[in-house]
């Protein structure tokens, strides 16, 4: 099937029918935790339906443009192995936290995103210097926090929206909200995903998070519980326009707590470009890892410009890769422009987003509950015996960065600049787990980017 005369695996090259087979598997993947964020995000927001659309269609482009330039690569930027790129879960309590605030919204996420990823590219290139104040009782800290932030959203999705929505005169309460059907499909697709994580095997155990939605989807279209407006009438093909929401909003502490996060996301990307490179039989060379965390940062400018957020590498692509042992760069980017083409028709979009809250509710509280249980498995390698204080640096990290998800309201009186800062709880938890391992361990010594990632590196987002 390969070119025989290519010893490389990464570079093997495949005839275009069994190219575009071995790309549309790696969309299939990656598809549902692509699709949910920004459906997530759209009904956290309270956004229009032809604006969730929308955001389907450039989050698509963009995870295929993305790919693209991390597969092949342009100039310095791209590490040009099989890597397939979208749209982080890791994220999105931060960018609700941003579009939420009315003073902000859309405009302000896509400041946020877009000076995040400036930031990315410029420290990109001394990022090794870095990831030895990120321990894994830091990254475990961090992701379990980011999990258990998430699932407040989940769960209210799950219950058939926003327990608040906008009326004529302000917000008023959602009458739907837990409404005892939207509750039933909720649980409906949350066990035909355990189940089917139980009965599949292989690659179509990777597909239960998209056929659990599709059986929720059909019972609610069975129910007429769903609205297909606007498919009729949406356009086959359309171009993604830029700033579609406007002019961006550069907000100092949004940015921040994006920033914090592509951190973290980044010491996740970093790992993921180990595995494939010891799959692949390479040593990750420093520039090679400077180009591959530079394009965290270019998709993050490129995702704002076209109205979507912040992307990094995909674990269970990398584990797509494990399973089938094709590691050649051309079909992850076959992959892509698999992505370009479906975020370039509306039709697709708008019918992801005719998918109820509910129904991607129950799948979300999957997702979510995984990334708190990657945060986990990284602390089970964590030292809590001989060193105590690492206890505390978890206990105090996580407390701390939950006073803001069960008390909304508790930092209102606070001067405006410290009540930004302290209402994100990711920010909280990833600032306080980083300085509390500074105070109970002390400044660890710089050590090569392999070994500290060997220590247990996050893996990127489970979805």
């Amino acid at each position: 099937m390969h070119n025989p005369d290519t010893t490389d695996p990464v570079e093997r090259t495949y005839p275009i029918p069994s190219l575009m087979a071995l790309g549309l598997q790696h969309v299939l993947v990656m598809y549902a935790g692509a699709v949910a964020v920004p459906l997530i995000v759209g009904s956290a927001l309270q956004l229009p339906k032809e604006q969730i659309a929308m955001l389907v269609s450039a989050d698509l482009f963009c995870c295929g443009i993305v790919t693209l330039i991390q597969a092949l690569g342009i100039w310095n930027i791209g590490i040009r192995l099989p890597i397939m790129m979208g749209i982080s879960f890791t994220a999105v309590p931060s960018i609700i936290a941003t579009g939420t605030n009315p003073d902000l919204g859309m405009p302000g996420v896509i400041g946020a995103v877009i000076g995040s990823g400036v930031f990315t590219i410029l420290v990109a290139p001394f990022f090794g210097r870095w990831v030895r104040f990120f321990p894994p009782v830091v990254t475990g800290t961090v992701m379990l926090v980011i999990g258990l932030s998430l699932m407040r959203v989940g769960v209210n999705w799950a219950a058939g929206g926003q327990p608040m929505i906008k009326g004529p005169d302000g917000m008023i309460p959602n009458p739907a909200y837990g409404a005892p059907f939207a509750l039933a499909v909720a649980a409906i697709v949350l066990m035909s995903i355990l189940l089917l994580t139980r009965v599949l095997k292989g690659f179509m155990a990777n597909l239960a998070v998209l056929i659990g939605i599709g059986i929720g989807f059909l019972v609610a279209i069975t129910a007429g519980k769903v609205d297909f407006h606007g498919v009729a009438e949406a356009d086959w093909v359309r171009i993604i326009h830029p700033l579609a929401f406007g002019w961006p909003i550069f907000e100092f502490w949004s940015i921040l707590s994006l920033c914090a996060v592509m951190t973290v996301m980044m010491i996740e990307s970093t790992g993921q470009f180990l595995a494939v490179g010891d799959m692949a039989g390479r040593k990750i060379t420093e520039a090679e890892l400077t180009r591959g965390l530079r394009t965290d940062g270019v998709g993050n400018i490129i995702g704002g410009l076209l109205n979507t957020f912040t992307y990094t590498t995909y674990a269970q692509n990398v584990g797509l890769l494990q399973i089938t042992g094709v590691l050649s760069r051309f079909v992850v980017a076959a992959g892509g422009a698999i992505l370009v083409l479906l975020g370039s028709l509306p039709k697709v979009a708008f019918v992801s987003a005719s998918i109820p809250s509910y129904v991607v509710g129950g799948a979300a509280i999957v997702m979510f509950g995984m990334v708190s249980a990657t945060g986990v498995k990284i602390l089970s390698k964590v030292d809590f015996v001989a060193n105590r204080r690492n206890l505390y640096i978890v206990a105090v990290s996580v407390g701390l960065a939950m006073v803001p998800v069960v008390a909304e309201n508790i930092f209102d009186q606070l001067p405006a600049a410290l009540e930004k800062f302290l209402h994100s709880g990711v920010l909280v938890g990833t600032f306080a787990a980083a300085l509390l391992n500074i105070l109970f361990n002390g400044v660890p010594a710089r050590e090569p980017v392999e070994a500290e990632l060997a220590e247990g590196a996050p893996a990127a987002d489970p979805a």
